[in-house]
């Protein structure tokens, strides 16, 4: 066994770390590279193999926020759409849900639609719902629809037919003959074959919009990679947390969108803990998601581009894309993010951030805008680790805040601090109290060059007593890259499927070539599952099927469709049931990760103090800072420096070492 890397690309840093065959670890944090992100990855793995063979390394697994970012920028190829005679329409009108502000703009003006409506052209042909053909395809209406879109020098093209799911037949003898003059064609029964003609458009078009980018992307990564002798076959990880190869990532791309967050959820998924709030702080955006039972939430459709709401992603307000993806609240909330006033005189904090380049003004890269990674420097919670911070330029851009507020620099650092905090919380707030779950009950796992900072105010606010901040928490998600398992999913929306053994044989035997493994193989796990719904509704839940693919007993399946819409809606509903869409997942487990072995703590007490900020003990005080390294117990206050990130104890809270040398945090009970 060989070594292994995990390169994560955030907006802010790109994290690179390598694995021995051990479990020994080499991390690298470097500045991110918005240029050209390949420039960053070469730099982070050029240094975790200072003195390490490059032919040694067997493995690549790749983590970046470039999909989404080129969704929300605009930045994609231009995208020609083509449908069924009468359907044109559909992407142009779309649909919008008018929420926070947009509710009182009397001149508001909807986002622009994905594919212009002179990009959208229309065949003719019909297939029914079951799959019957009611119009056959007319191939000259094909021929002249390529020929428009080669003439208006469009080189990417979205396929969806209606109905196509049921019946692919028509739609891929368009993409046959469009692909005779259009270099990349899309066609929906091939990226996600599932009911709502909409939602399915929306996805084909955005794997049309980003494919080409990343299609290069993934291309001349693997040829810098192989310049600096890594010749490891390159996979990247996918929105729902599997890993596929980076060759099926490029004709699949629309799967990367939420590639980035995903890694983080795996690692805290690893952190021992059944329960866990996984919130991830980086130095652009915060993120949370709920693991119960080990294992991340899952939802089968979310949303690009869209308003935030508490953290989350409103339905309607962005682009729909319908594949699996860890369920996930967001907010424009991290290390990089600025400190402003509004018209009014109060202060906010982000959504914008300094990202890299030019970065927080105590980076010394020219930034002068106070940020949240300022203000903790301000509070003394920071110290030079991966790269050299200025204090003095800190100080002078909270200035620009503390003169205008009438207060000192201090108050409006420590303003900032629980600014953030409370932004971060509302995130924790989405995908626990909104969906039902008490938060009490679970740990809270921070990481990312930010999170360690803030997780125990964070967790205050939600009556959680327990902080989690693993091991290399700077860079945990480059490391939850390394324990993602191989594997993809398929769906098929099939109404009144005669034997369902077929249709789910079908799919996983799909699945496993996309990984270039077989059902039968050793190790290779099928999980399978339906969408169910009561018969004239019209939104379906998701449910278990058996492990087997054999007919699953009609009570025992109605069973778990109701308890799950009771635990769901809170309704207690009976009645008769239909079965929409078959959903298979293939997974290739990976190779066990070697524990990182507990170093005993040092008897030589903290390495240091540093006069930090708390409010409880009225402001500067001089508290003890130590490493995992001397760390027995720590009583708040006091700091924990990490090489990529600092642990914050407040007062009322108690740090310790823990197995795998994660720090936990207690809080301590209430007189």
């Amino acid at each position: 066994m060989g070594y292994a890397i995990g390169i994560d690309v955030g907006g802010t840093f790109t994290d690179v770390v390598l694995r021995g065959h051990v479990g020994e670890v080499t991390v690298a944090k470097c500045l991110s590279t918005p240029y050209d992100p390949i420039a960053g990855i070469a730099d982070g793995v050029t240094r975790v193999l200072a003195g390490v063979d490059p032919a040694s390394v067997t493995r690549v697994v790749h983590a970046t926020t470039l999909a989404t970012n080129a969704v929300l920028e605009r930045k994609g190829v231009r995208v020609a759409y083509v449908t069924t005679r009468g359907f044109r329409s559909v992407v142009p009108l779309g649909r919008y849900a008018r929420v926070e502000e947009d509710r009182y703009d009397l001149r508001f003006t909807p986002p622009p639609p994905p594919v212009a409506a002179g990009d959208c052209f229309e065949v003719v042909e019909r297939v029914s719902a079951r799959g019957a053909v009611l119009t056959p395809l007319d191939l000259e209406s094909v021929r002249r629809v390529a020929a428009e879109i080669a003439r208006r020098g469009i080189t990417s093209a979205a396929v969806c037919l209606m109905h196509s799911y049921a019946n692919p037949g028509h739609e891929r003898q368009v993409a046959a003959i469009l692909r005779e003059s259009v270099e990349n064609v899309v066609v929906s029964s091939e990226v996600w074959p599932e009911i709502r003609e909409y939602e399915r458009a929306t996805t084909t078009i955005m794997s049309a919009y980003i494919g080409p980018i990343m299609a290069s992307y993934l291309s001349r990564l693997r040829d810098q990679l192989a310049s600096l002798g890594v010749r490891a076959p390159v996979h990247v990880m996918e929105s729902s947390g599997g890993v596929i190869s980076a060759e099926l990532a490029a004709r699949r791309a629309v799967a990367m969108i939420e590639s980035g967050p995903a890694a983080g959820v795996l690692a805290a998924a690893g952190s021992g803990f059944a329960n866990v709030i996984s919130f991830d702080m980086g130095g652009t955006t915060a993120k949370t998601c709920v693991v119960r039972d080990g294992r991340p939430e899952i939802t089968h459709e979310f949303h690009v581009g869209g308003k935030g709401s508490f953290g989350g992603r409103r339905a309607g307000t962005g682009v729909p894309i319908k594949t699996p993806a860890i369920d996930l609240a967001e907010v424009g909330a991290g290390g990089g993010s600025i400190a402003w006033l509004d018209a009014a005189g109060a202060l906010r904090v982000g959504p914008h951030s300094a990202g890299s380049d030019p970065g927080p003004a105590c980076y010394g890269l020219g930034g002068s805008e106070p940020t949240v990674t300022d203000a903790n420097l301000v509070l003394g919670y920071l110290a030079s680790a991966s790269i050299p911070l200025s204090a003095p330029l800190a100080d002078k851009a909270l200035e620009r805040l503390a003169g205008p507020l009438g207060v000192s620099r201090a108050a409006a650092a420590h303003a900032v601090h629980e600014i953030v905090s409370a932004s971060m919380a509302s995130a924790v707030h989405v995908v626990t109290v909104q969906r039902g779950i008490d938060p009490r009950g679970y740990a809270l796992v921070a990481f990312g060059g930010a999170g360690p900072m803030h997780a125990a105010r964070v967790a205050e606010r939600f009556g959680i007593a327990t902080v989690v901040v693993p091991a290399h928490c700077g860079v945990a998600s480059a490391a939850g890259l390394l324990v993602g398992d191989l594997s993809t999913d398929r769906v098929l929306s099939r109404l009144d499927a005669g034997d369902p053994s077929e249709v789910f044989d079908s799919l996983a035997a799909a699945a496993a070539q996309d990984l270039g493994v077989s059902p039968a193989d050793p190790g290779v796990r099928v999980s399978r599952s339906v969408d169910v719904r009561f018969r004239g509704q019209s939104h379906d839940l998701t449910v278990p099927w058996s492990s087997s693919g054999t007919e699953l007993p009609r009570k025992e399946l109605e069973a778990r469709f109701f308890d799950r819409y009771e635990r769901v809606y809170g309704i207690s509903q009976r009645g008769e049931v239909e079965i929409v869409s078959y959903r298979v997942r293939v997974t290739l487990p990976a190779a066990p990760v070697p524990a990182i072995a507990g170093v005993p703590a040092a008897s030589s007490g903290p390495v240091g103090v540093r006069s930090a900020y708390f409010a409880e003990v009225g402001g500067y005080a001089e508290v003890p800072v130590h490493t995992r390294d001397t760390l027995a117990v720590l009583p708040g206050p006091g700091i924990i420096e990490d090489a990529e990130s600092t642990i914050v104890v407040p007062p009322g809270w108690v740090a310790t070492l823990g197995p795998a040398r994660a720090v936990h945090l207690k809080r301590e009970p209430h007189e």
